[in-house]
C-alpha cells in the first residue's frame, strides 16, 4: 500500500462548519477530494471546473510539429 500526500489548502473554509485551515486536499482513485479534519465533511469538484484559457494555444507565436 502506498502513502498518499495531503496537503492542507491555506485561507481555505469549510462549507459545511466554516471552519477556516481545515482543508486537506488528497487524490483518491485519480479523483482530487477535499476533507475537512474538523467536521469530517468530504468533497470533489470535476475536472472541468478548474481555471486556465478555453482556447487551445492562448498567447502563442507558433506551434512546433515534428514529422
Amino acid at each position: 500500500m502506498t502513502r498518499q500526500k495531503k496537503r492542507f489548502i491555506a485561507g481555505a473554509v469549510c462549507p459545511k462548519c466554516e471552519a477556516m485551515d481545515t482543508l486537506m486536499l488528497f487524490i483518491e482513485n485519480d479523483i482530487e477530494q477535499v476533507e475537512c479534519v474538523s467536521c469530517k465533511h468530504r468533497f470533489s469538484e470535476p475536472k472541468q471546473q478548474g481555471g486556465g484559457s478555453e482556447r487551445e494555444f492562448d498567447q502563442v507565436i507558433g506551434v512546433f510539429k515534428p514529422e
